[in-house]
C-alpha cells in the first residue's frame, strides 16, 4: 500500500534484523517517508514506487553461506542511493566485488571509529567518533572500485563508498542510540547522497484517511473492536468523523483486563464520542479456555481465536456489517512478517495481523497500519482527544494472561489487578505516567518464603516493569526514584493478599521484550 501522503519513497530490505523498524523509524523522524520491504524485493518493483534511497538492514547471517539472504544484484545497479548497515554493508560489497570473511577479532558494544573521509555521509563529524559494533564477519579486502570512509582499529572497512554505483556501507549500526552521531549520518545519507527534501508529514493524514474511508465504505457499515487503548480509539474516531452513524464499536470483556478497565472504556466511548457502543462479557468463556494452560504463544492463540468466535458471533447481530476496522500498527505488521515469509524472527504473534479468517465475511480497514505509536499519538492530539486516551501506556492484546506468567486462574489475574492498580496509581501520582512508556505490574509463577506476622509464609512474587521508550522497537528501564519504589512495594505487600515479594526489572529491549511473555 502506498502512502497517500508521500512525495518520496525510501525502503529498508529486511536481512533479519531486529533493528529494521528502528531504522524506518529513525528515516520518518527525518520527515522522510520509509517502508520495510523483503530483501528479495523486485528491482522492478522499487523502480516503479520511484524509490528514493534503499537501506540495507543488518542481519543475523553470514554472506558467504549457502543460505543467506541475497538482494537482487541489478538493484544496487537502478542509480538509486543504497546504504548497507552491518550485514547490508556485507551483500553490497560482496555484490559489487569485495571479499568478506570472519573478522580476525570481533567487534560487538562501542568502539572509537577514525573517519577517513569527511564528505557525504561523514560531513560536520569529527575525526573520531563513537560507533556501535555487533559483528563477527567483515570485509577484508575492497576491489579498486570502493573507497574507505571510516576504520575502527580491528576493522580497516568501517565505511565505504562504491565509485560507480551510489552505494554506501557502514559495518556499525548509526539507527541505535549507542552511536551518538548516527542521527547525524543518516541524516547526510538522507540529504547529502539520496537528495532528499524532507517534506513527509503527518499533518495531512487526518484528512487523506477521512477521505479514503468514506470512498471505500460509500453506504456500507463498519464495525470496529475497541480496546480502550490509544490506537482503537483513534481508529474509531477516524472512522467515525468519516461516515458517522454508520460505525459500530463491539468491546468485549475477555477476563484478563485491568481493574475497572470496562466502566472506563463504557464511559468514554457512550459518553465523550457518542458512539454506538455494544458491550460483550464474555470472560467466563475466555477462562475457561485458558484453564491449564501456560505456554505464552498458546495463551495468545486461544484468545486471538475466542475473540474472533465472540466478535463474530456479535458482529452477526449488527445486520448489514460489510467492514472490520482494526487498530493495527506498523511494528505489528513487521514484528508478525516472518509468518507470511520474512527473515526477522518472530518476537511475538499479534492476532490482529493475519489473524482473522476468510469466513469472517468481513473486508479489512486499518487507516494506522503504516505508523509508529508515537505517530498514532500525534494523530490522536491533532483530532483533539482527550489527553487520558492520547497518553494512555499500551496494554497488550492479549492483556494480563501474559503478565500473569503460568497458567492463568481467576485467583491469579485477582492478585496481579491489585497490586497493578497499585502501580498506576502511584506512577501516576509521582507526576510520572506520562513520560513513562509503559509502567505495570507481573505476577511470577513462584512463592518465595517471607515472614507474615509472627509466622513464615510462602507466597508470591511481583515484579515491577517500567520503560521509557519513544517508539516501543528500544526501550530502557526507567530509574524510578528509590522512595516511589518502597511505596510501591509496601502497598502491594500491604494490601495484595497472596504477595510477600516485590522486584524490579532493570533489563532493556533488546535484548529483553517490554512484555515478559
Amino acid at each position: 500500500m502506498t502512502n497517500p501522503m508521500q512525495n518520496e519513497f525510501v525502503v529498508v530490505l529486511d536481512f533479519g534484523s531486529q533493528y529494521n523498524q528502528l531504522i524506518a523509524r529513525r528515516v520518518r523522524e527525518n520527515k522522510v517517508y520509509c517502508e520495510i520491504l523483503p530483501h528479495n524485493v523486485a528491482p522492478e518493483e522499487l523502480a516503479r514506487r520511484k524509490t528514493k534511497a534503499i537501506i540495507m538492514s543488518g542481519g543475523p547471517a553470514s554472506v558467504y553461506t549457502p543460505n543467506a539472504p541475497r538482494c537482487n544484484p541489478d538493484i544496487l545497479k537502478l542509480g538509486i542511493p543504497a546504504l548497507g548497515i552491518c550485514y547490508g554493508m556485507q551483500i553490497g560489497c560482496q555484490l559489487l566485488g569485495a571479499d568478506v570473511r570472519p573478522a580476525p577479532s570481533r567487534e560487538y558494544g562501542r568502539t572509537k571509529c577514525k573517519v577517513l573521509d569527511h564528505s557525504t555521509l561523514f560531513e560536520s563529524l569529527p575525526s573520531q567518533i563513537t560507533v556501535w559494533m555487533s559483528h563477527g564477519d567483515q570485509v577484508a579486502q575492497l576491489s579498486d572500485d570502493f573507497i574507505p570512509l571510516a576504520a575502527t582499529e580491528t576493522c580497516p572497512f568501517a565505511a565505504v563508498r562504491h565509485k560507480r554505483y551510489p552505494f554506501y556501507g557502514v559495518q556499525f549500526h548509526p539507527e541505535v542510540t549507542h552511536t551518538p552521531r548516527g542521527g547525524e549520518i543518516l541524516r547526510n545519507f538522507l540529504y547529502n547522497v539520496a537528495k532528499c527534501s524532507g517534506d513527509w508529514k503527518l499533518s495531512s493524514f487526518v484528512e487523506h484517511s477521512v477521505e479514503a474511508i468514506r470512498k471505500r465504505v460509500g453506504s456500507g457499515k463498519v464495525v470496529c473492536g475497541l480496546s480502550g487503548g490509544v490506537d482503537s480509539s483513534v481508529v474509531a474516531a477516524l472512522i467515525h468523523r468519516a461516515i458517522g452513524s454508520q460505525l459500530a464499536c463491539i468491546f468485549v470483556d475477555n477476563g484478563v483486563l485491568r481493574a475497572n478497565e470496562t466502566a472506563y472504556v463504557i464511559d468514554t466511548f457512550r459518553n465523550h464520542f457518542a458512539i454506538d457502543l455494544h458491550f460483550v462479557d464474555a470472560s467466563e468463556r475466555f477462562l475457561t479456555r485458558l484453564k491449564g494452560v501456560a505456554n505464552p504463544e498458546e495463551k495468545r492463540r486461544i484468545i486471538g481465536h475466542e475473540f474472533i468466535e465472540v466478535f463474530k458471533q456479535k458482529a452477526r447481530e449488527l445486520k448489514g456489517a460489510r467492514f472490520l476496522a482494526q487498530g493495527t500498527l506498523y511494528p505489528d505488521v513487521i514484528e508478525s512478517q516472518s509468518a507470511f515469509g520474512g527473515p526477522s524472527a518472530t518476537i511475538k504473534s499479534h492476532h490482529n495481523v493475519g489473524g482473522l479468517p476468510a469466513e469472517l465475511g468481513f473486508e479489512l480497514i486499518e487507516p494506522l497500519r503504516e505508523l509508529f505509536k508515537d505517530e498514532v499519538r500525534a494523530i490522536a492530539t491533532e483530532m483533539g482527544l482527550p489527553e487520558h486516551i492520547v497518553w494512555r501506556q499500551p496494554f497488550p492484546g492479549p492483556g494480563l494472561a501474559i503478565r500473569v506468567l503460568g497458567e492463568v486462574t481467576r485467583e491469579r489475574l485477582d492478585i496481579l489487578r491489585a497490586a497493578d492498580d497499585i502501580v498506576l496509581e502511584e506512577i501516576t501520582a509521582a507526576g510520572l505516567y506520562r513520560s513513562i512508556g509503559q509502567s505495570f505490574a507481573v505476577l511470577l509463577p513462584v512463592t518465595t518464603v517471607g515472614v507474615m506476622g509472627d509466622e513464615r509464609s510462602y507466597e508470591h512474587v511481583v515484579a515491577l516493569r517500567a520503560v521509557e521508550t519513544t517508539d516501543f522497537m528500544t526501550a530502557d528501564w526507567v530509574r524510578l526514584p528509590y522512595e516511589l519504589l518502597a511505596t510501591i512495594s509496601n502497598r502491594i505487600i500491604n494490601e495484595v493478599r497472596g504477595v510477600n515479594r516485590v522486584v524490579y526489572d532493570i533489563s532493556s529491549k533488546p535484548p529483553s521484550t517490554i512484555e515478559w511473555e
